[in-house]
């Protein structure tokens, strides 16, 4: 396999700025691994370009399937890389830490092929009803398809809020299709039907059957069927996917409306850029604090066996020391 060469690689270098710049330390390890493995598979092609792509005559008239893997992680020149890369870096920093790794990793797989697989179903379907058989041997490539699904996935886990598309602010619930007219009418090389795929396995997960179907098949492979609740098993930090007393435990379901959680006010209306620069900001500022002994961590109060606060706790050791 041969290195690409493709222009002056500036996407490329502007996504190692982005990512130096939120530290590598702050991005969960899927997250990472994942864009590692994006920006290694376009150096390095596992295939040129047009037999990676995925279309109706490739994978089902002459049953390439391998396709399907290929696809999602391929993309057409550097540009293509940094815009997907960049908005999977903020996606991936926010559901990777509700999840947990290891759900994240089997929601990204499960998400990858069945994304191409709706696409493929669709493109057949428009063959059939207008009979032309263009649509067939539309070829889609990159990974805006999964990108979709992911966003419908945060939209459901943060109703209520509003986004910026292109500079206009819509509601959560509709931004992902508000986004799926404008990016087809301001970029119309774009797939609208590998995006409207996005869109409609993320809706199978969060509104249909395919969350509960995915516990039960990760049930059928493990012997304590934990898979069935990922939030309460796996922990959202760094260090591992198991659950415990990790240092990043607190960003798990910062979203919740349990008041015995700590809540990270992320979204109060900022754009994804200006979430996700907050988000690094807090994790910046806690690692910090958490630092000094006894200081209380953030979002919330540290509260002792018996229910003191840290702050109280403080004022009677001054009490204490004076008399």
């Amino acid at each position: 396999m041969q290195r690409r060469q493709r222009g002056s690689q500036l996407g490329l270098l502007l996504l190692a700025s982005q990512l130096f710049q939120v530290g590598l330390d702050n991005i969960p390890p899927v997250t990472l691994a994942v864009l590692g493995l994006n920006v290694y598979l376009y150096l390095f092609p596992a295939a040129p370009l047009m037999q990676a792509c995925v279309s109706v005559q490739q994978a089902y008239w002459h049953g390439d399937w391998l396709r399907l893997l290929l696809s999602p992680l391929h993309h057409a020149d550097d540009w293509h890389l940094y815009f997907n890369m960049v908005s999977f870096l903020w996606k991936g920093i926010r559901l990777e830490r509700r999840l947990g790794g290891a759900w994240f990793l089997y929601l990204l797989s499960v998400f990858s092929v069945l994304t191409g697989l709706v696409y493929l179903v669709l493109e057949a379907g428009l063959t059939e009803l207008t009979q032309d058989s263009s649509y067939s041997i539309q070829c889609a490539v990159g990974f805006s398809g999964v990108l979709f699904a992911l966003k419908v996935l945060s939209n459901h886990y943060h109703p209520g809020g509003v986004t910026s598309v292109m500079g206009v602010p819509v509601s959560n619930r509709y931004a992902s299709w508000v986004e799926l007219v404008l990016i087809h009418l301001t970029a119309p090389g774009t797939s609208l039907i590998g995006h409207l795929a996005g869109i409609l396995v993320g809706l199978l997960y969060t509104a249909g059957p395919l969350k509960k179907i995915m516990k039960t098949c990760a049930g059928l492979v493990t012997s304590d069927g934990y898979y069935s609740q990922p939030n309460a098993f796996y922990s959202s930090g760094y260090s591992g996917f198991r659950g415990g007393h990790s240092a990043d435990q607190r960003y798990t379901d910062y979203t919740t409306n349990d008041p015995t959680h700590n809540t990270a006010a992320y979204t109060g209306g900022l754009t994804e850029e200006e979430q996700l620069d907050a988000a690094i900001r807090n994790s910046l500022n806690d690692r910090g604090r958490s630092s000094q002994r006894g200081a209380p961590p953030p979002y919330g109060f540290h509260l002792s066996e018996d229910g003191i606060t840290a702050e109280e706790m403080r004022r009677r050791r001054l009490t204490r020391f004076d008399r």
